[in-house]
């Protein structure tokens, strides 16, 4: 399934989006040795910081298992800046509906082999469709994204095959990297949904997602806390509160407002809120 998080909704899916810089971390700076930042076990970049949108791919347990930036061309995007050496000194295409596509990957130690749902193949030719599907939804026409040859050849085998490059392949870490044109029309997702079977909508709406994530932390809570029932909507407004307080001050407020209204919760809820607000900060 699929979960798009982007500068509206990124603050209610922190922990989403920790697990996918680290998937990043994994695939850029250890499978293909890309000369990438990481910190603290995560790859992330200038353009992280710049409110992209995130296309991201989830198992049935909530996984992040794949996922995809999509970023404007028409401020810094990473072949005007970073693959530029692409371009052969040709200045980088830039439209409002062109978007930049990067950092395409997919875990392959989790996901199995073969076609079926939970696989590598199933989970690329997913979260392919999810980007291009968000991209024309949002009135995006191209996209122009940067590839090594191993990825071309699984656009050319999925129906997805891009319909120009533009400039040179150049080195990059372990492989080459290439930039090439996709459109983001109903005839290739059509193909691309054929080839991969996947007639279903592969989006996940946000309530849905909210709750699949607060059951999957309850379900990791100690023994004393494993009979936790769905949080109240007002349970919900403190633990979006909490996650969203950036400092001590901000936090200690929160709390205060908790003990102002302590006869609206049970005493067990109270201590619920009150001892582990941050174990359910990105639940809400």
């Amino acid at each position: 399934m699929i979960l798009v998080v982007d500068g509206l909704n990124r603050h209610l899916f922190g922990e989403v989006l920790d697990d996918m810089f680290e998937l990043r971390a994994r695939v850029f700076g250890g499978r293909l040795g890309w000369d990438v930042n990481i910190e603290d076990g995560k790859e992330i970049d200038q353009f992280d910081h710049l409110d992209p949108a995130y296309v991201i791919g989830l198992d049935d347990e909530g996984n992040v298992v794949a996922a995809v930036r999509a970023l404007q061309t028409t401020g810094p995007h990473m072949l005007s800046d970073v693959f530029s050496d692409i371009l052969c000194g040709e200045a980088p295409m830039r439209s409002a509906t062109m978007w930049e596509s990067t950092r395409f990957c997919v875990d392959t130690q989790r996901l199995t082999r073969g076609k079926e749902k939970n696989s590598v193949s199933y989970a690329t030719c997913e979260l392919m469709i999810g980007s291009l599907e968000y991209c024309r939804n949002a009135g995006i026409q191209d996209i122009i994204t940067v590839i090594d040859p191993v990825m071309n050849r699984v656009l050319k085998r999925s129906n997805c095959a891009p319909y120009d490059y533009v400039g040179q392949t150049v080195p990059m870490g372990k492989v080459p990297a290439m930039a090439a044109l996709l459109d983001c029309s109903e005839e290739r997702i059509s193909g691309l949904r054929e080839f991969a079977d996947i007639r279903h909508d592969v989006f996940i709406e946000e309530e849905e997602a909210l709750e699949m994530f607060e059951a999957k932390k309850a379900a990791t809570l100690s023994p004393a806390n494993r009979d936790h029932k769905p949080l109240t909507d007002l349970e919900k407004y403190f633990v979006e509160q909490m996650s969203s307080a950036k400092t001590e001050e901000e936090r200690q407020s929160v709390l205060k407002l908790i003990e102002a209204l302590s006869d609206t919760f049970t005493p067990e809820q109270k201590t619920a809120l009150l001892q582990t607000p941050r174990a359910f900060a990105h639940e809400a």
